[in-house]
């Protein structure tokens, strides 16, 4: 059965709720504050750049369903390329999908991941679903930790596979709130832990755009040799500012994305 654009996007987001125990309780949060609309601005999905599971392979289901390519960002100290789509339909959220540049990583990490890549069914990824269908493959915990001493991005997608990484409340669609600060200060208030790696607030309104994000939660994680405590995912919040056209800035910039990246590592820089 073909899933609609909108059915997919649910079965996303029912999938995030599980690995982020955050999420319902901040939704709901927002939601009665703002007569139950809370608009999402954007989806954020993780994978490997072998030809299996390369981005491209993780867009097909958006592109099928009307999405299109925007703009493309590099973010070489976590050897990441991401790309974002957008739907002409303004009402969806954008997708951001990056990718990890295995070849860049130690020889012992591109073998680790190599092995995990290669236990998954060719036919699988071609599923509409396979952008939310979790881990394909066994892994150990001393796999998962060799990974997180080089690369968190790499330890986190070895230990969840291919599942949305946040989603993100649209500030700008808010009625109770009109400024990132006020969002921030209300998380806290709430006990909410919040991703302070480059500052609270990533970005600025000279570059349009305004990020935060709260620090993914541990949950269990099952591995082939034990049960480990991980960062799940996190939630983001995005206030996007008009450009002289007066229409609100779409893209996103590398610089902040970088630090929100860090909201699901076991240890974010300062």
């Amino acid at each position: 059965m073909t899933l609609t654009i909108e059915q997919l996007l649910n079965a996303m987001w029912q999938d995030y709720l599980a690995l982020t125990p955050d999420a319902k309780p901040i939704h709901q949060l927002f939601a009665d504050l703002n007569q139950g609309i809370v608009v999402n601005d954007h989806i954020a999905l993780r994978t490997f750049n072998l030809e299996k599971v390369s981005l491209d392979k993780i867009a097909k289901s958006f592109i099928e369903a009307g999405y299109q390519t925007v703009d493309d960002y590099q973010f070489p100290a976590k050897k990441l390329f991401a790309r974002y789509f957008q739907h002409p339909d303004e009402t969806l959220p954008k997708v951001f999908i990056s990718e990890l540049k295995v070849e860049e990583l130690p020889q012992y990490c591109q073998e680790i991941i190599h092995d995990l890549v290669s236990q998954v069914p060719e036919e699988s990824v071609s599923q509409q679903g396979f952008c939310y269908s979790g881990r394909p493959w066994s892994v150990t915990k001393e796999q998962y930790q060799e990974l997180a001493s080089e690369s968190e991005y790499a330890s986190w997608l070895a230990a969840h596979g291919f599942r949305p990484n946040h989603f993100t409340v649209s500030i700008n669609h808010l009625s109770s709130h009109s400024n990132i600060e006020s969002i921030n200060q209300l998380l806290q208030d709430k006990g909410y832990t919040m991703n302070t790696s480059g500052g609270l607030v990533k970005g600025s309104p000279d570059v349009l755009l305004e990020q935060s994000s709260t620090l993914a939660k541990e949950i269990e994680v099952s591995f082939t040799d034990g049960v480990m405590k991980l960062p799940g995912c996190y939630y983001e919040f995005a206030l996007r500012y008009p450009m002289p056209n007066g229409q609100l800035y779409q893209g996103f910039v590398a610089a902040s994305a970088d630090k929100i990246f860090e909201s699901t590592d076991t240890k974010p820089s300062p």
